[in-house]
């Protein structure tokens, strides 16, 4: 990226990074691990790339042996969130394709958090 002028690096990560997810496990350490390494990541390369990531929820994930209980995660997520629904694959590429561009050359090392705003709410 530094001989090419620049680039992005776009990431997803999960709220298990920042708070504690029943049945997310390990999972959590790992996805704090990359937010963190987002982070380094950003700030040493400086101008040469834009380091972002961003949360979602999707549909791929449902029935995934390794986090259980994801499918009432899902419905829980809906009843709470603002939008009183679940992320929709499309908003998360439309995500990935304002990260990449230049509209968000302004933007680094930052956590966006697609998710229908369910990260805003407390208990």
């Amino acid at each position: 990226m530094q001989q090419s002028g620049g680039g992005s690096v776009i990431a997803m990560t999960y709220y298990g990074a920042e708070k504690v997810v029943a049945g997310y496990n390990v999972m959590g350490v790992a996805k704090a691990s990359l937010e963190a390494s987002v982070r380094y990541l950003a700030a040493d390369s400086g101008p040469a790339a834009s380091a972002s990531t961003h949360l979602c929820r999707t549909g791929e994930h449902a029935g995934c042996p390794r986090i259980r209980g994801f499918t009432d995660m899902l419905k829980h997520h809906a009843e709470r969130a603002p939008l009183r629904r679940n992320v929709e694959l499309r908003e998360v590429g439309d995500t990935a394709l304002f990260l990449a561009s230049p509209m968000s050359s302004g933007i680094t090392g930052e956590v966006l958090h697609v998710d229908c705003g369910y990260c805003i709410m407390g208990i």
